[in-house]
């Protein structure tokens, strides 16, 4: 299992060769709770070790929060694991183009955001974390896409069957 930060500094340095631009902290947060979906949805297993709490525009990240700075994660970072690259890029790759509040909104119909805002007003900061076992029952809802390739995952399944395998 990856650690957040180096989660977080893979994002940000890809999203910076990708857009040109640096990354907004709001961006980076909603980009983190995909990973972790996506990492659900493809291993069956949570990508990075970082807690996400429920704040009002969605997942946040505290540990991320604390080290964010307009040059990256202020604190030591290592290269994440090849498989977690893999799917940080589908991540930059699938959301990396959509604005941060649409992102935002798209974070706020995830079961495992709701749960974790319940009651809680609209107006509240929020730090109660997101549960794992509720995200990965949002990445049931979630039919991942290779990027790489230009396919979902489960057609891999039907192209192993047409070659035999």
């Amino acid at each position: 299992m990856e650690k957040i930060l180096n989660a977080a500094q893979y994002l940000f340095d890809e999203y910076k060769k990708m857009a040109g631009e640096t990354i907004d902290q709001m961006k980076l947060h909603k980009l983190l709770y995909f990973a972790q979906r996506e990492s659900f949805a493809i291993t069956g297993k949570p990508l990075f070790d970082g807690e996400l709490q429920g704040w009002k525009y969605g997942p946040v990240a505290p540990e991320v929060r604390a080290y964010f700075t307009e040059d990256g994660i202020a604190a030591p970072t290592e290269e994440p694991s090849l498989e977690a690259a893999y799917i940080l890029k589908n991540i930059l790759l699938e959301y990396g183009p959509v604005a941060s509040w649409k992102l935002s909104k798209m974070s706020h119909q995830e079961q495992s955001w709701l749960n974790a805002r319940k009651g809680l007003g609209p107006e509240d900061v929020g730090n109660v974390p997101l549960s794992l076992e509720d995200i990965r029952k949002d990445a049931e809802k979630v039919r991942p896409y290779d990027h790489m390739w230009d396919m979902y995952y489960d057609e891999f399944e039907d192209l192993d069957e047409e070659e035999g395998g």
